[in-house]
């Protein structure tokens, strides 16, 4: 794996703990993922007569679909991990992708992982399952509702990641041309049709009424929440063209460190000895990673 391709990562694993924090210390936060969707949606509208559709192979459409189902299963899952848990413990647990990518990307994709790079991607894995377990390893937190939640966002994770890196594998492969970079547009585009299914599913539960309250009292913190993110995965749709997703993926798991010191900036959380050690795994895994 280049530098280049892992300085897009580190800096996508940044923007990527942000945002999550941000998620986390809303007042709801499938209310804030749901207004999120009003930047991504203005931007695709915007560039659509910049962009020429016919460019776009089937595939990728295809995999647009599949995106789209995984994309609003890991918005609601997500949230709902946080509403019922804090972000140290949702979040490795969430971002364990590493550890289910490569079953699928081997056979699917053809991919080959070196062995440091196999060594790698475990450790990092170890890290992401340490931070779960309580003080004294007597007992873990599975049992609790924000830990089967953060399961669920994890399969949503390995999900997208697959279709994803296949569609910008085609993109990549064909011609281009305009001033939106396809990895720009595709992000908007993925963004735009998640968040629409996503925000019709929030309104079905919580009422159209939240929605508009939510939106005049502040729409100004999800609108710059979406932005980062939008600036983060673009990153990574970005790095999928320079390097395996196997270990796109596992580089970016490197937003636990992040997470961790940002969640107790901000949220004042206080992780135990366990959490870090895992952040140290990680650490690790990802050196392991880059020499790979």
């Amino acid at each position: 794996m280049g530098p280049d391709a892992i300085a897009l990562v580190l800096a996508s694993a940044l923007l990527h703990a942000w945002w999550s924090v941000s998620i986390k210390g809303s007042r709801d936060p499938l209310v804030f993922n749901a207004l999120q969707t009003v930047l991504p949606l203005a931007g695709l509208l915007a560039s659509l007569p910049a962009v020429d559709l016919g460019l776009i192979p089937a595939r990728a459409w295809a995999c647009l679909g599949a995106t789209t189902l995984c994309h609003t299963g890991y918005f609601w899952w997500l949230s709902r991990a946080y509403e019922h848990g804090d972000l140290g413990l949702v979040y490795p647990i969430a971002r364990s992708t590493p550890a289910f990518l490569p079953l699928v990307t081997v056979p699917l994709l053809g991919e080959r992982l070196t062995l440091p790079g196999i060594v790698g991607i475990a450790t990092v894995v170890a890290g992401m399952w340490l931070v779960q377990l309580r003080p004294g390893l007597r007992r873990s937190a599975f049992a609790e509702p924000a830990t089967r939640y953060a399961l669920l966002t994890l399969a949503t994770t390995v999900g997208y990641s697959l279709f994803d890196k296949a569609a910008m594998a085609d993109l990549a492969a064909g011609p281009w041309s305009g001033p939106v970079p396809r990895a720009v547009f595709w992000n908007l585009l993925l963004w735009s049709s998640a968040g629409c299914v996503f925000s019709a599913l929030v309104a079905l539960r919580r009422g159209i009424a939240p929605l508009v309250a939510a939106a005049r009292a502040d729409l100004a913190t999800p609108t710059r929440a979406a932005a980062v993110s939008l600036v983060g995965y673009a990153l990574i749709l970005q790095a999928f063209t320079l390097a395996p997703a196997s270990y796109v993926v596992a580089v970016r798991q490197s937003s636990v460190l992040f997470a961790l010191a940002l969640a107790a900036l901000r949220l004042h959380e206080r992780p135990g000895r366990l959490r870090l050690a895992g952040a140290v795994l990680t650490v690790a895994g990802v050196a392991l990673i880059a020499v790979a």
